[in-house]
């Protein structure tokens, strides 16, 4: 007996399911069209508060920890350090933002377009009915982009974009870099507090001991709780990127749809 999925694939063998008629090519696009930046309200809100996360931390490593510092070789190190993790941080997480993942053309499954590919009896191709497109090898559409993205990894809230072809790099730099100002915010951390400890903690900061504690103890939940996600992320990439696979890799037959995907988000990032 055929599944289901045996079915769908024989009527997609039929080149009358494609309806290339019914695809019509989208206008000619402005400036602004042109320019990547998914208007997505949940997506930017994520997005302002990643970077509002890296300025609280600027703030409490540089007015907390290194101004206060008697040890001027070790607030200047450490300052560079983290500034500049900081800076790489910002800007992998803005090209990951406003990149074009890989997004397939709308509206190419056109008669024109699909006698171009010259196909073969019997080859297999997907038309998404949403972007009313022709969808390469491992392309899926996204509902928030409401674009079919080729190599489509997931769609990422925080970054408020797909991670896709074009765009991997940056998101596992992105990664990278806050899983390293993570760790290093935490070691600065504790060696402030044992030197607070040792010292009156008056003298340990230019805020009230209460003020001093409270805002340490929050850096250091922050760090530790994006150092375990962006750490665990970072490796999930890297070894997607080893093998060659992504966190979606094969057509979804729910619904009775075999040519879209509809994902939204695949974990937490």
């Amino acid at each position: 007996m055929l599944t289901q999925s045996h079915r769908y694939r024989d009527i997609e063998r039929e080149a009358v399911y494609l309806q290339p008629e019914k695809c019509i090519p989208p206008p000619a696009q402005d400036f602004m069209d042109k320019v990547w930046f998914i208007k997505d309200c949940c997506g930017i809100a994520c997005a302002v508060v990643t970077w509002l996360l890296v300025f609280y931390a600027e703030f409490v490593v540089i007015f907390i920890m290194l101004l206060p510092s008697k040890d001027v070789i070790y607030s200047i190190i450490n300052g560079i350090i983290f500034n500049i993790l900081a800076f790489l941080a910002l800007a992998s997480h803005f090209r990951a933002m406003i990149t074009d993942p890989g997004a397939v053309p709308k509206g190419n499954a056109t008669k024109e377009f699909i006698e171009s590919l010259q196909l073969k009896p019997g080859q297999v191709v997907y038309k998404c009915p949403k972007c009313c497109s022709i969808k390469p090898d491992r392309a899926h559409h996204c509902s928030v982009c409401k674009r079919c993205i080729r190599k489509m990894d997931h769609h990422c809230p925080w970054v408020n974009n797909c991670v896709g072809e074009n765009n991997q790099k940056f998101f596992v730099l992105f990664t990278m870099y806050i899983s390293l100002i993570s760790l290093h915010a935490l070691l600065m951390v504790a060696l402030h507090f044992l030197y607070c400890f040792e010292e009156d903690w008056t003298k340990c900061s230019s805020f009230s001991p209460p003020t001093t504690v409270i805002l340490l103890i929050m850096l250091c939940f922050e760090g530790l709780l994006f150092l375990i996600f962006t750490a665990v992320m970072f490796g999930t990439q890297v070894h997607s990127i080893c093998t060659d696979e992504t966190c979606l890799n094969a057509p979804s037959t729910q619904n009775g749809d075999l040519m879209e995907l509809n994902v939204d988000y695949c974990g937490l990032f």
